[in-house]
Parts: structure tokens; sequence; C-alpha cells
């Protein structure tokens, strides 16, 4: 059975508040608990007035107090933002007060605009292999090697589940290098997504972490009762990507009718082809887009994701999504 993971961007939507937003990502965790998803991730972002995980260590706390059994994690922390010690330290307090729960996601992007990547980490880092090494000061700090000299405290002999993220052949040939699961953000940026999945497995060495390789995918889900409900749930997350695409990142807008065909012929296309891993419809359409998406790249994982206004259509968009991959399981 392919497995399914919820990645929520914790959206603050229009009229909402950050404590809103966090909130109901907690209750969203519980809610997929409870439709027998994986894992639940968050990503770091900074500097946009519509995200509300840029203290991506706080939420997972927070969201992992509020669940049992579900993996909780970062898809993903941004390494060049942070000294591996501090990382190292904040997921060994993670791993310390939910064991065997926690995943850490690593990704080379600032997760915002130069500005702000250049008010988090003071000075810009531009050597190409800044990111391996600090992933491998990272892994040393876990296993309290010795090799750095310094006992992270929490941290070492912590053992959360390290992943490496990313949209480009970059982090396939890492992820294949250190023998680590690989996940590919093909929700926003599908276009090297086969051939960066052929990278990984075609280059995979086996590690005292993972035998053999493990991929993982975004796929946005939008679902409804009917095609034409979906349709329109999907539409705030259009505008809001619109909105980021042309410099004027915004809260999470309320739906609009016929949003798409507003863009016009060329706008509604580089919007399909940016969104192109998505599946927008009724029970029937998404249970055979998700079918669809896992016999062409043969991941291990699909991690569903989406942004909608409203949440209790969000939670019911993910119970729908939840039932077309345990139907995708049985059909296979």
């Amino acid at each position: 059975m392919t497995n399914y993971a919820l990645l929520d961007l914790v959206p603050v939507v229009e009229g909402g508040t950050v404590a809103g937003a966090l909130a109901n990502a907690a209750d969203l965790a519980r809610h997929a608990e409870s439709c027998g998803y994986q894992r639940y991730w968050v990503a770091e972002h900074h500097g946009m007035t519509g995200i509300a995980s840029a203290a991506t260590a706080v939420v997972i706390a927070h969201v992992a107090a509020a669940t049992r059994t579900i993996r909780v994690g970062a898809g993903g922390i941004m390494l060049p933002n942070h000294a591996p010690l501090t990382i190292a330290e904040q997921f060994g307090t993670l791993d310390a007060l939910f064991p065997g729960r926690i995943d850490l996601g690593l990704g080379r992007a600032p997760g915002s605009d130069q500005r702000v990547a250049r008010a988090m980490r003071r000075t810009l880092e531009t050597d190409a292999n800044a990111f391996p090494q600090d992933v491998l000061e990272l892994q040393s700090y876990f296993a309290n090697d010795g090799q750095t000299g310094i006992v992270a405290t929490p941290g070492a002999g912590a053992d959360p589940q390290m992943w490496i993220l990313g949209s480009s052949l970059f982090g396939a040939q890492l992820a294949a290098a250190f023998g680590l699961p690989y996940a590919f953000a093909s929700h926003f940026a599908p276009d090297a997504l086969d051939q960066a999945l052929t990278v990984y497995r075609r280059d995979f060495r086996p590690s005292a972490r993972l035998a053999r390789p493990y991929a993982m995918a975004g796929f946005n889900v939008f679902a409804a009762e009917t095609d034409a409900e979906a349709e329109l749930l999907a539409s705030s997350q259009q505008q809001a990507f619109v909105a980021l695409r042309t410099g004027n990142p915004r809260q999470l807008p309320p739906p609009v009718a016929g949003y798409r065909q507003s863009l016009g012929a060329q706008g509604a296309a580089i919007l399909d082809h940016v969104l192109s891993c998505s599946a927008v419809g009724g029970p029937a359409k998404v249970a055979g887009e998700l079918a669809a998406f896992i016999a062409r790249t043969r991941v291990d994982e699909v991690m569903i994701t989406s942004s909608i206004y409203d949440h209790d259509a969000r939670k019911r968009s993910i119970a729908i999504a939840a039932d077309a991959m345990q139907d995708v399981a049985a059909a296979a």
C-alpha cells in the first residue's frame, strides 16, 4: 500500500488570526490521524502574512501535543537559515518529548525572499557545499560521535527521522548519496519530478538509516462532494499562488467562482502547469487522479496538501483524499 501524509502550511485566512490558524492546525492533525495519515508536516516560511509556521519547531510541538500516534515533523526546516547545532537542540528536545514520532525534513532554500533571508542569517551563504556539510554536521550531533567536539544537549542520541527535500536533481543526488528518504515538492514545482525520482533510485546507497530508496512526492487535493464545489474550493489557493508569484503575498482569500477563467488563457495555463500535480473534484475523480499519479511515479508515499479557506471543508477534503488512497490500495 502507498502511504499517505499531510503537509499543512498553517494558512492564515483573510479575517482570521495566527492563533486561529494554529488552533486549526492542531485540529487538522487530529483529524488526519483519525483518517489514517502516516505523518503531518509543516514547512518553514518567513515574511508571509498568510503562513503561520515560521517558528516550525514550536508548531510541531503544539501539534504533537494535540495528537497521539501520527508522526509530526518539518517538511521542512530550511537548514541554511540555522546553525546545525540549533536544529539538533530543537529536534532533540522534540524527540525527547515525543519519542518515535518526530520527522526532520531538510531543505536548502531560504523559505523567504533575499531581504528576509538576510535578516534571518545576517550573511548569505553562497558555498554550494554548505548544505551537504550542514546535514553531515547535524547527523554528527544526533549520533554523538565526537566529530564536532560538542555534545548537543538535547540532541545527542536523539533519533528523529531525517529526510532530504527538493525540487531539483540536487536534493535527489544528496538523498541518494546519504542513504536518506527523499521528498519531492511536486505540489508546486513539478518540472523535475520524474527525473529526480529516477536519479534518486538509480544512485541510492544503502545506509544504516535506510536499506532501500524511499520516495515521497507532494500532490494537491481539493476534494468535495461534487466537481464544481471542489473547483470553487481550489480558487483560494489559486489566488494566493498568483499573489505570491506577482510579489504580493497575502492571507488566504475566500473562494471566488470562475477565478481560473478570469485569468485568461495564458494565466490559466501557467497556473495549470505549476499546479499540475493536483486533483480537483469529487471522490471518484480524486481517486482516479491519485491512482494515476501513483502509477506514474511509483512513490512509496504521497504527501497530500491543500489550502482551503473554510476549515470544515478542508477537513472533508482530507477525509475524501484518505478514502481515495484506501480505494487505490484496495484496487492494487
